[in-house]
């Protein structure tokens, strides 16, 4: 049993071809005790698809109806698998040209395909249900950021 333990390791050893020492770092089997370096980088995409989302409510829209669609449009992301990135905030400029604009939504993708998607998802639909009522206006604009 010992044995066959001793050359499984061996066997992992050797297949791995480093043994781990540090996280960057690793030593290598060669004799003369080399050091190489892995580097492990997430491949972001070269593009990605934004979908710029502005909302005005309408006036007299209270704090907590215009919570709940703060809630469901963050909530999206988790029902619908085709959305890359998203993102949120309420207006905080200084400039004074919003035009009664107060929330962005930045919705990332990865193809027009999958905004095409989430565009026609039942969840989106139900969420463009939702927000008529309390919608003043809305500004949306896609583009590619490279």
């Amino acid at each position: 049993m010992a044995r066959y333990l001793m050359s499984l390791a061996a066997t992992v050893v050797l297949l791995g071809g480093c043994i781990s020492v540090h996280e960057t770092q690793r030593v290598c089997d060669e004799p003369s005790g080399a050091t190489c370096t892995r580097v492990v980088e997430a491949k972001a995409p070269a593009r990605v698809l934004r979908h710029v989302v502005l909302f005005q409510f309408k006036e007299g829209t209270g704090a907590e109806e215009i919570r709940k669609i703060e809630n469901a449009f963050n909530a999206l992301p988790s029902k619908i698998d085709r959305i890359y990135g998203f993102e949120w905030g309420t207006d905080v400029s200084v400039e004074n040209l919003q035009k009664g604009f107060t929330h962005c939504f930045l919705v990332s993708f990865l193809s027009e395909a999958d905004r095409d998607a989430y565009a026609k998802h039942p969840a989106h639909v139900a969420f463009g249900e939702m927000l008529k009522p309390v919608l003043g206006d809305v500004m949306v604009i896609d583009y590619w950021a490279d």
